[in-house]
This record gives structure tokens, C-alpha cells and sequence, in this order.
């Protein structure tokens, strides 16, 4: 059979199969064997008659080859796109139009060729490192397929995912300085990534009020994260609406004897985020009470004020229950605050989740997704917001039995909607298979660093519909900051190395936390102490001494709402019914 080789070539090929084709690798090669090294992940170009077809192998064997052939080995290899030459410069297009025959010549793929593929082909494009088989070429990304689109990053403890979640981050904040960004920072570890342009919240000086709780939130922070009791729930479900048309009455009426308005008729549900009082509450549920003859029954109205206000006078809840029984509508100053808007030079909020109180983590992010993809809603995305949710298989589990229902609501919303109203979502986490598969399937960028969990690596296989599927089996030999980005921010499945990020930008856990402690530390009891002092502090009191300082805080309201007329307060003697012994 007559070779229709070059003298650049190093192979013809035998077999053509869909988006698979088989090359005979020659024996009579004029390279050295050293200079082919043909092995699985490298591209190759198959010469055609109108294209150059790129492809990358996938296996090479040197069994059951046949003793009088001219081949040494023969490499499968998958047909990822084709280079075609345009008017101005050849142009790398993904699939295949003209496919190859037999015999036709196979090469190694030139710098040039990557470089075709590999080039931005606009302004959109973000640096993000080179390629693994050809350190000259950068590797881009295309912002806006990647975000519009969402993205994920997975990868074991220590394969450099957070260093590579700050380098994808600060490169987009530098292509598009007008995307505001809401990282949730589950181990505290972002803070100083981003400089100045992020704002960093934290219990200290978050301002998060408890009436913008839905009902299903709000009952997690009264019940800590347990199920709720079903009497009670009936009787929250009944005063909450309550609470808030008496605070609204008496926001907008002028007290000097205008007729009242029935706080029933104002129209307002459970979930409806408008203040109320939780005086209002509690005098409402007591008046309840009051109006009961049966003790066991009064028992859980006395239950349920008592949870109240446990929930309401522990410090660890200062950042929702501050002023709670002052009132007044912060609604549009806390949106504001959270979401950068203005953002004030600082497009960013960092969200530290590790202060808070482990029972309401939870509910608070279910809050902060549920506010971002609504404000996104009735804004018609008019400002687009990247929500990126860190170890977000806590939020989103597969297991429909763990985690809260409504935070992975929130979070399947944007997933499955966010991209008509601007709001996009950035996925991070270390065990895939946990996360809700109907959330990893709406991202369509993957960043896949080593896995070596075997479910993990299924799912990933699952997930990526490219040709180049074959490519996972590299998964677990990946080294550090080595990634397989896929899908639609990326020209090609393509095995890269994320470039170096600045020492400033490193997450604290990869920069600062060494296992040998350094001399100079002088751990001796002040520090103890001053460690102590934070510890307590955290669930005691806002200012803490030694405590890193809040960087800003929202702005105080002006005008107070008006307080309540004094008839509507508690009478001390509440309880003592409950006191009487029984006839």
C-alpha cells in the first residue's frame, strides 16, 4: 500500500470511525523516536485534502500487530475540530466537516497550529496559564461563555483549587471590572485575595436583619436547624403575616385618630420580606395565649415565646436581631451593602461563613442566594452579579436528606434560571458526586483538577459530553495546579497548568498556615489569652479587642420607624397562669 506521508510525518492513517480514528505509527518515521513521542493526551494534525483535522491520542498498543506490516504501534485518537484557512488567517472551528481517509498523513500538531486554536478570538478572553504540552501557548478562556454559562472547579484537598478560584477570579474582576462578585468564603480563607476590591463581611459587621427571613428560614434559626414542632409552626405561620401588617399599620398611619386598618386585611404572607417587631410577635402569640383556658395547650404558646426570645438575646445572633425591636425598613441599604451597588471601587463582597453559628449557616445562605437571584429577577438583570459558592456541596447535596431543602432551591434557581437575569454562578467543591447532579449539569465550563475518588471521576464522565471524554482518565495523575478545563469557555478539552498567583493573592491556606511552627511566633500565655479573648468575644459581645477591625459597615437608617403604642406592650404577669397549680 502506497503512504501518502511527508517528511514531517510520523504515521498514516488505518481506520475511521464517527469521531474516532485509528493511526499506524511508522516505523520508517524520519524522526527520531525521541521527537514523536507519541503518547496518550498529545495532538496530532491529520493532513486532508481541504483541512487540517486536530485530534489528540488517546491509546497507543503494540498488540496483536501484524509481523509483515510497516507500523511499530498503532494510537486511536479522537477528531476534536479542524483548522481551515480563512481569508485574513487560518481559523480553528470544533467538530468535523471533512473527514479523514485512508492513508492520509498524520503529524505532531506545530506551536503555530496550537497557537490557531488556542487563539482569543476576542477581547473576552482571560489569561489563565499555558498548555501542558506546549508551555509557550497561553491558555484562554472566554469570559463570557464561561460565566454566562456557569463554571465549576473541582478538585482533592491541595491540587491548588483555591489558589486557581483567586486567579479565575481576580482575572475576570480585571476583564470585567463592572461584574459585582459574591463569594461565599465557607473557611475564611479569601480575605486578602482580592486587595481592595472586595468588601469583607462577617458576623461583626454583617447586617443581615431577621425579617428578611422567608418562613422556612426563619424557623431553622428558631428550631437550630432541627425540624420544627407542628403546633408551633401552625401558630408562627398564623401571627407572622400579623406581626407585619401591625408594624405597617402604624408606620403609615398618623396615630392622631385615624381610622385603623385591620392588620388582616393588609395582605401580606409569611414570606413576604417586610419588617415587623418582634415585640409585635410576642404580643401577639401571648394575646393568644391569654385567650386559652386549657394549660397543656398554653404550654406551647409558652414554649414558643421562650425560643424566641432565646434566639433573640444570644449574642451570636446580633447580626439579625440588632434594633429587633426598633424597626425600621434597612431592606434597601442591606441589598445594597451585600450586593455592591453603588459598588464603590469594590465590586466584590467575600461573605466569611466560618464566625457564624453552625446552626444558622445554613439559613443565612439560603437567605443571601434566595436575595441575589430575586433581586436579579425584578431588576430584569440589569446588573449582573457572579454568585460563587465555595464547598458547595454543603449547600446543594445529592442526598435529598441532607443539608436544608430551601438553601438548595435557592441554589438550583440560579443554576436553572440565573443566567436570564444576570445572575451567574461560579461552583466549588472536592467531592462532585455529593453535589446535586441537576446543578453540575447547568455548568458548562468544568476547571477539573485531581480527583481520586472513583464516584467523583464517574460523574465527571457523566457530565462532559466533548468527544475528547477520554481525557479523564488523566484525572487522578494530575499534578498540582495542573487542570482539564471542558465545555464552552475553552476552544478544546485542554490538559493546562494555571499560571502562578501573586503572593498577595494566595488564599490563606495555601500561603500562611505551615505544619512547622515558625520560632518567631512566641506562643506564650498573652497569646493564649488574646486568643481567648477573640474566642469569647465572638459570642459575647460586637467589639472585639485583637479583633480585625469591620472594613465598612452598612449605613444607619435616618428615620426610625415609629415605636408602638405602649398598650401593645407585655404585662410582666404573662406567665403566672401557667404558675397556678392545677384544681
Amino acid at each position: 500500500m502506497q503512504h501518502l506521508t511527508t517528511p514531517s510525518s510520523f504515521g498514516t492513517v488505518i481506520s475511521v470511525r464517527g469521531s474516532l480514528a485509528r493511526i499506524g505509527l511508522l516505523a520508517t518515521s524520519k524522526l527520531e523516536r525521541a521527537q514523536v513521542r507519541a503518547t496518550v493526551g498529545r495532538f496530532i494534525s491529520i493532513r486532508c485534502a481541504s483541512s487540517t483535522i486536530v485530534a489528540m491520542i488517546t491509546e497507543v498498543t503494540c498488540e496483536n500487530l501484524p509481523p509483515t506490516d510497516d507500523y511499530i504501534a498503532i494510537a486511536s485518537v479522537d477528531l476534536l475540530g479542524e483548522i481551515v484557512s480563512g481569508p485574513l488567517r487560518a481559523k480553528f472551528q470544533r467538530g468535523v466537516t471533512n473527514y479523514p481517509t485512508i492513508g492520509d498523513a498524520v503529524e505532531l500538531i506545530s506551536s503555530e497550529e496550537l497557537r490557531t486554536v488556542y487563539a482569543p478570538t476576542g477581547s473576552d478572553q482571560i489569561n489563565v496559564g499555558t498548555l501542558q504540552q506546549d508551555p509557550d501557548v497561553i491558555a484562554y478562556v472566554d469570559v463570557e461563555e464561561m460565566l454566562s454559562k456557569h463554571f465549576a472547579v473541582l478538585g482533592s484537598t491541595g491540587v491548588g483549587k483555591s489558589s486557581g478560584v483567586s486567579l479565575l477570579l481576580n482575572e475576570i474582576l480585571k476583564s470585567r471590572p463592572h461584574l459585582r462578585i459574591f463569594l461565599l468564603d465557607v473557611h475564611n480563607e479569601y480575605g486578602r485575595c482580592f486587595g481592595d476590591r472586595a468588601l469583607v463581611l462577617n458576623p461583626r459587621n454583617l447586617k443581615l436583619p431577621f425579617w428578611l427571613f422567608n418562613f422556612e428560614e426563619i424557623v431553622d434559626v428558631l428550631f437550630g436547624g432541627r425540624p420544627g414542632v407542628p403546633e408551633e409552626l401552625d401558630i408562627l405561620a398564623e401571627v407572622l403575616p400579623i406581626a407585619k401588617g401591625v408594624y405597617t399599620q402604624y408606620q403609615n398611619s398618623d396615630r392622631l385618630g385615624l381610622k385603623r386598618i385591620d392588620p388582616k386585611t393588609i395582605g401580606y404572607t409569611a414570606d413576604t420580606p417586610v419588617p415587623y417587631r418582634l415585640v409585635d410577635l410576642i404580643s401577639l402569640i401571648d394575646e393568644r395565649m391569654g385567650k386559652l383556658e386549657n394549660r397543656s395547650s398554653r404550654i406551647i404558646y409558652h414554649k414558643l415565646i421562650s425560643r424566641i426570645e432565646t434566639v433573640r438575646n444570644d449574642p451570636r445572633y446580633a447580626f439579625m436581631f440588632d434594633n429587633a425591636n426598633v424597626g425600621g425598613d434597612t431592606m434597601a441599604e442591606v441589598i445594597s451593602h451585600l450586593f455592591r451597588l453603588p459598588a464603590n471601587g469594590r465590586p466584590m463582597t467575600i461573605m466569611q461563613l466560618a464566625g457564624f453559628p453552625a446552626e444558622v449557616v445554613d439559613s443565612v445562605v439560603s437567605v443571601l442566594c434566595r436575595m441575589a437571584f430575586d433581586f436579579g429577577l425584578w431588576s430584569d438583570g440589569v446588573s449582573p452579579l457572579l454568585f460563587v459558592c465555595e464547598e458547595a456541596h454543603r449547600y446543594a447535596s445529592a442526598d435529598r436528606n441532607i443539608g436544608f431543602g430551601p438553601t438548595r432551591k435557592a441554589v438550583s434557581r440560579i443554576a436553572k434560571e440565573g443566567r436570564k437575569y444576570g445572575v451567574y454562578l461560579g461552583l466549588v467543591t472536592q467531592r462532585p458526586a455529593e453535589l446535586d447532579p441537576t446543578i453540575i449539569s447547568q455548568c458548562n465550563t468544568l476547571f477539573a483538577m485531581r480527583l481520586a475518588n472513583e464516584r467523583d471521576q464517574a460523574l465527571l464522565r457523566s457530565a462532559v459530553s466533548d468527544a475528547a471524554a477520554n481525557l479523564l482518565s488523566f484525572i487522578p495523575s494530575l499534578g498540582t495546579r495542573e487542570v482539564l478545563a471542558f465545555g464552552e469557555g475553552v476552544a478544546l478539552p485542554t490538559r493546562l497548568r494555571f499560571k502562578e498567583v501573586p503572593a498577595h493573592q494566595l488564599p490563606r491556606s495555601e500561603a500562611t498556615i505551615a505544619t512547622v511552627p515558625s520560632a518567631a511566633a512566641g506562643h506564650d500565655m498573652h497569646f493564649v489569652t488574646a486568643v481567648l479573648e477573640r474566642w469569647r468575644g465572638a459570642t459575647s459581645h460586637r467589639d472585639v479587642p485583637n479583633d480585625p477591625g469591620p472594613t465598612e459597615r452598612p449605613i444607619a437608617r435616618g428615620v426610625e420607624a415609629p415605636l408602638l403604642q405602649p398598650s401593645l406592650g407585655l404585662d410582666p404577669d404573662r406567665f403566672s397562669l401557667l404558675k397556678k397549680p392545677l384544681r
